[in-house]
């Protein structure tokens, strides 16, 4: 990326250096064809660092970083930015009646995690490798335009599988979310019963062929259970608005050219 494209970032005064921005840039997406994007966002985010900052020094706050993980710890400026927020952005708080209006504009969206009876056939490959992972995807193409609509049909093609389930007929048994690959969950999520993925997925431990016996989907849940997941979901949204409408005082208030504040 051409840094001399894009403007100096001066916020009150205080320049932020190009490479600074640059760095920043890689933390954020944006289309391959719009390296621009990706830089105006990252000017956004360090003019709003600069900005925090700013203001937590003139309140003459001072912090000690925590730790964020073992051996990983958060920097200075971390620490004074999550004290300023910790003083200075003050949600409002949700109300009972907040979370049990939530909860009624749609209770079927607080279910427990569904069940699904599947089977499958797998050829096996290191998908690092890729000659062994297009032989792997020919021979499953091959299984797959064999293969009979019947639950006896697959059944007997997975005696070609690769995995230890050949023996019962490639019959995984029930699963639920986050037993599988997130690869096979994916696909396993776009099958209705009696379905086989009309394609091999590929996943790190090769192509399968994925077939939905059956689906025994989640059961809605009553308010009491999913009340503290709602009333944390809107503790953490009333805490989002609160610290956005706090950045948009600063910005009102400061000088700042080569970056906006406006959403991107």
């Amino acid at each position: 990326m051409n840094m001399s494209l894009f403007p100096d970032v001066v916020v009150n005064g205080e320049t932020i250096p190009s490479a600074a921005i640059a760095a920043e840039a890689q933390n954020h997406s944006a289309p391959k064809d719009k390296p621009g994007i990706a830089w105006r966002k990252a000017a956004q985010a360090m003019a709003i660092r600069a900005l925090l900052l700013q203001e937590a020094r003139a309140r003459g706050l001072a912090a000690e970083p925590l730790a964020l993980a073992p051996g990983r710890w958060e920097t200075e400026d971390e620490a004074l930015i999550r004290v300023l927020l910790e003083e200075a952005v003050l949600p409002d708080p949700v109300t009972d009646d907040a979370i049990r209006a939530e909860w009624a504009r749609d209770p079927s969206r607080y279910r427990s995690a569904p069940l699904w009876d599947v089977s499958h056939i797998l050829c096996a490959c290191d998908p690092r490798d890729q000659t062994e992972t297009a032989a792997a995807e020919a021979r499953a193409q091959a299984l797959l335009a064999r293969l009979g609509e019947g639950p006896k049909d697959f059944a007997h093609a997975a005696r070609k599988s690769d995995c230890g389930s050949k023996a019962q007929g490639g019959h995984l048994g029930q699963i639920g979310p986050g037993d599988t690959v997130p690869e096979f969950e994916a696909a396993l999520r776009c099958l209705s019963e009696g379905q086989t993925t009309p394609a091999p997925v590929l996943s790190r431990h090769g192509w399968h062929i994925i077939r939905l016996n059956a689906l025994a989907p989640g059961q809605v849940l009553p308010f009491e259970t999913v009340r503290p997941r709602i009333a944390e979901a809107l503790e953490k949204a009333a805490w989002a608005r609160a610290s956005r409408d706090f950045v948009n005082r600063l910005g009102q208030k400061a000088t700042i050219t080569g970056a906006s504040l406006a959403p991107i």
